[in-house]
């Protein structure tokens, strides 16, 4: 998300962000004032509204759009998506004055599917799912996020302890970045300076005792001991792998589709704004 704020032309658009954290509705409504820098101390609904309006409204003769991000939307309730469908009904001389954009895990299609939110879908101009990744790809995640914030190599993971990731983790990003950072900690704290499936498993047990069965895909769904080649006394490092040409070649393909979903993202967002420019210059002549 922030890559796509930062790619935005703020002469163009005016952008904000939330993320939610179980907002009822009118918590949102107060959520998405302050993003917009806008007062919201008021405890009256419709003065927050006319605020918001107000705002919405004097960024027209600027030539700019207003562009809600809503970021783990999934824990919105049907009442808070309601209040983001009423925002869409402001309007001047027939443009709309927001747009918003909903970000969330898969359960969110869950709640855009609800019967009470008929309306909200006929609004939506598009939508995208983005699917797991697979073992490669989570593979090539772990070791990228480990090199970016400057591991140099220990702990070292056994080449067992990714598939034990992926297998727990599903390859949803949110889900690896749990176990990760769990088998970190656990890993800094016992000392360990190796970390192998077990490790992993161990871990997954716990979060998922803690956190519900739904957090975690399977603890145990590393390679099973008796399928795994002889083990070997000398462990490979993180650094030391390297993922086959095919699996490179796969995980820039993912990267790739990312890029063009971004960029036409913001593409899209340019458009329908050139586009209100052009039927408001229309309607002027």
């Amino acid at each position: 998300m922030r890559s796509l704020l930062k790619r935005l032309d703020p002469s163009k658009v005016v952008a904000a962000q939330v993320v939610t954290t179980q907002l009822d509705a009118e918590d949102l409504l107060r959520a998405v004032a302050g993003a917009f820098g806008v007062p919201a101390r008021t405890t009256d609904k419709a003065q927050l509204l006319a605020n918001l309006e107000a705002f919405f409204v004097s960024l027209v003769p600027e030539r700019k759009r207003a562009l809600l991000v809503v970021d783990e939307a999934q824990n919105l309730t049907a009442r808070a998506v309601e209040e983001l469908r009423m925002l869409s009904n402001f309007q001047l001389d027939n443009r709309a004055l927001l747009q918003s954009f909903l970000v969330g895990q898969p359960e969110l299609r869950q709640v855009l599917h609800s019967g009470q939110l008929q309306q909200l879908r006929q609004r939506v101009i598009a939508s995208y799912h983005l699917g797991p990744m697979d073992s490669a790809e989570t593979h090539a995640y772990v070791e990228h996020r480990l090199k970016h914030v400057g591991w140099k190599g220990d702990p070292a993971f056994d080449a067992d302890a990714f598939e034990a990731i992926f297998g727990a983790s599903g390859g949803i990003p949110r889900r690896v970045n749990l176990v990760c950072n769990r088998v970190m900690l656990a890993g800094y704290l016992a000392e360990k300076h190796q970390i192998g499936a077990a490790d992993v498993r161990s871990v997954a047990n716990e979060i998922q005792k803690e956190l519900g069965p739904e957090t975690i895909i399977n603890p145990m769904a590393a390679v099973a001991p008796a399928a795994r080649p002889a083990p070997t006394n000398l462990p490979v490092p993180i650094g030391q792998m390297r993922a086959t040409e095919t699996d490179f070649t796969k995980l820039e393909e993912r990267v790739t589709r990312l890029e063009r979903l971004l960029h036409s993202t913001v593409s899209l967002v340019h458009t329908l704004i050139e586009r209100e420019n052009q039927n408001k210059s229309s309607r002027k002549g």
